[in-house]
């Protein structure tokens, strides 16, 4: 009972009687309420008392397993820690001793201390041809145009490059981009076996050009032959130009020993290079001098394709000692999906008796991507890559017309149409279609070929 309670009762027990004995009575009774209350609180006191004790006990024996729970939380986080140090740490140690391999488009292995580096490509190029004959004695037929192995990198701040073709044959004969190369003076130096700097479509890799052959204004005509040469060249680039200056023997890896040189130059500049928009202008020379034991320098123009007839259009005799000169320029856009390419070349070919004889050659050639893509431009060399090819695949219309003349001999020219169609099924698989139609007012020939091409290159 409270206290306040049993005061109250004990007054009402007083007033209720007036008699000294009830008031005797009424002390006795007040007492005892009064005991009676003090004896209520402190029991009730009591048992809060022990219940409080109870509660705080519990509550330390949860606080004693909290902080049980939290110690050994504690000691598992530690021993975590030391193990994710312990784990980065090897991390550490394997980033800058193992070496990284990269396969996205081929393989390419780079050393931990990034001094040497080692990547694996290839190509397949395999083509079949149907001719429309005409004059000309023509044979239809299947063939690998192309089957290459390539190997480059870099060791010690050097550049390499292992290139071997063998649908052109086994040892030096498929011989193709063999080089070393070094960063040097603002641009690069090449020693070995490389293609001279002149006419773009020449310096286009086969993998990228538009055509299944390229133009006469190239090692496919102009320099029949004579693609790849052994020399020195410097390249520089610097954003929207380049300037590359080449100086060679007349001799390929599997030609036989001569004595005739050759140099050729290239400078490009594109005013205009974006994302999606590239006008691109350039210019180039070369001469060749023939000398002892060098072979004969020819222009061949086979104008109703590979494998197809071939006219000569003129020739430096080695005999004669003389020199085969040309000067060309050049001009290309990509805007879009839309993508022109023209050069002109003007050439002397020197003759031991009579007037040397002039040639001309230029053409020019288009394409149009028709669901979508883009030529980009690589402006470290001046020439145009390969459309990056979407999910879908791309679809490209493509159109060139070819001619060549020479201005000293009559009726020597010839000269070709090609439309075709190219098919980019992913980054590594293209297939190429090409109707060419040939003339040649020299003999009246005009042959036609279907070509088709699968190819395959990472």
């Amino acid at each position: 009972m409270p206290v306040r309670a049993g005061v109250t009762c004990v007054r009402r027990a007083i007033h209720t009687s007036l008699s000294p004995r009830e008031t005797t009575m009424r002390h006795s009774i007040l007492a005892a309420s009064v005991a009676l209350a003090v004896a209520s609180v402190s029991l009730e006191a009591a048992a809060q008392s022990q219940n409080r004790d109870a509660e705080v006990a519990a509550l330390r024996a949860q606080l004693a397993e909290m902080q049980a729970k939290i110690e050994a939380l504690e000691v598992r986080t530690d021993a975590q820690s030391d193990i994710n140090i312990g784990t980065q740490e090897s991390l550490d140690k394997m980033a800058t001793t193992m070496p990284v391999v990269d396969t996205k488009g081929g393989l390419k292995v780079t050393s931990a201390d990034k001094k040497f580096e080692f990547q694996a490509g290839g190509r397949i190029h395999f083509d079949a041809y149907a001719f429309d004959r005409d004059t000309a004695a023509t044979t239809g037929t299947t063939e690998f145009r192309r089957a290459r192995i390539t190997l480059q990198g870099k060791a010690y701040g050097w550049d390499y490059k292992f290139e071997q073709d063998f649908a052109a044959g086994s040892g030096l004969d498929g011989f193709r981009d063999v080089y070393i190369a070094k960063s040097a003076l603002g641009g690069k130096f090449t020693i070995g076996h490389f293609k001279p700097y002149r006419s773009m479509e020449e310096l286009t890799s086969s993998n990228e050009i538009l055509m299944m052959e390229r133009p006469f204004a190239s090692a496919t005509g102009l320099f029949n032959g004579r693609q790849f040469q052994q020399g020195v060249g410097y390249m520089r680039a610097d954003g929207n130009y380049t300037a590359g200056l080449s100086v060679f023997n007349l001799r390929s890896a599997s030609g036989s020993r001569n004595e005739g040189v050759g140099a050729a130059g290239r400078v490009t500049f594109a005013p205009i290079n974006t994302e999606e928009s590239t006008l691109h202008f350039g210019g180039w020379a070369s001469q060749e001098n023939v000398n002892q034991g060098s072979a004969d320098l020819t222009f061949a123009a086979n104008y109703a394709g590979r494998r197809g007839p071939a006219q000569t259009i003129a020739t430096t005799t080695a005999l004669s000692r003389n020199q085969v000169t040309a000067v060309g320029v050049e001009a290309a856009g990509s805007f879009g999906p839309l993508f022109f390419q023209a050069e002109y070349a003007k050439a002397t070919f020197g003759r031991p008796l009579g007037a040397d004889q002039d040639v001309d050659t230029w053409y020019v050639q288009g394409s149009w991507l028709l669901n979508g893509g883009h030529k980009a431009y690589k402006p470290a060399n001046g020439i145009f890559a390969s459309p990056k090819v979407a999910d879908t695949g791309l679809w490209e219309l493509t159109a060139r017309y070819d001619t060549v003349e020479n201005k000293d001999v009559r009726n020597m020219d010839v000269s070709s149409w090609i439309v075709g169609m190219n098919y980019y099924v992913n980054p590594n698989l293209r297939f190429m279609f090409n109707y060419t139609k040939g003339d040649n007012s020299f003999t009246g020939d005009e042959t036609g070929q279907y070509a088709l091409r699968t190819q395959f290159s990472f």
